[in-house]
């Protein structure tokens, strides 16, 4: 998983941090660097909670996810956080665990000052596979694709991280070419572009090869 310098070397890059959390398995992370037409991915992986760690604390693995993000925001400095967003048709016993670690990432934007963007999985999938209703391995072929990765991303949950942060950055192509006010949420009837124009915003991104 790859490494690259701490902070942004021209004010025209953006980094964002993808996160995809999990109820019970590993959480995906992604950290990709754009300066708004092509994309590069600076470090991918996913955080696996050992059984007996989990079970030494009840908050154990809500700390190590915290810890984790922690570290990544200060190394690479993102501007920004993407986060896939919970799941509606979880029962309620999963839902309640996925909303605890979701509210430690969200801790760990504010306590360092990021904007957080929430994308349902279907919206992600849309995005960046063109389908919201692509499995794993149509997600990992399509980031694979979109970042000139050698590789498919593994795990999932890491693919889904980068997924999220392309959808973001996608939709920030978006709000930039139709001038639309990044500051303020959209409309509902503005909240997401339609499947054309997002295919159109993510023909202008490419990958740094």
């Amino acid at each position: 998983m790859t490494s690259q310098p701490t902070a942004p070397d021209s004010s025209h890059l953006r980094r964002i941090l993808g996160v995809d959390p999990a109820a019970s398995g590993p959480t995906g992370y992604g950290i990709i660097e754009t300066d708004g037409r092509r994309l590069r991915v600076l470090r991918y992986g996913a955080l696996r909670v050992s059984p007996k760690r989990s079970k030494s604390s009840a908050g154990a693995c809500l700390h190590d996810v915290h810890s984790l993000l922690c570290r990544l925001i200060e190394e690479f400095q993102p501007a920004a956080m993407a986060v896939e967003s919970v799941f509606t048709a979880l029962n309620m016993r999963t839902a309640l665990r996925l909303a605890e670690v979701r509210g430690v990432v969200l801790l760990a934007a504010e306590q360092h000052g990021l904007a957080v963007t929430s994308y349902s999985p279907r919206e992600v999938k849309a995005r960046v596979a063109g389908y919201g209703h692509a499995d794993k391995k149509q997600m990992q072929t399509m980031v694979r694709a979109l970042l000139n990765l050698s590789e498919l991303p593994e795990p999932s949950d890491a693919a889904d991280a980068l997924a999220v942060a392309i959808c973001h950055i996608q939709g920030e192509q978006f709000a930039r070419r139709f001038g639309l006010n990044e500051n303020q949420p959209p409309s509902p009837a503005k909240r997401a572009p339609s499947l054309a124009a997002s295919r159109r915003a993510m023909a202008t991104l490419q990958p740094v090869r």
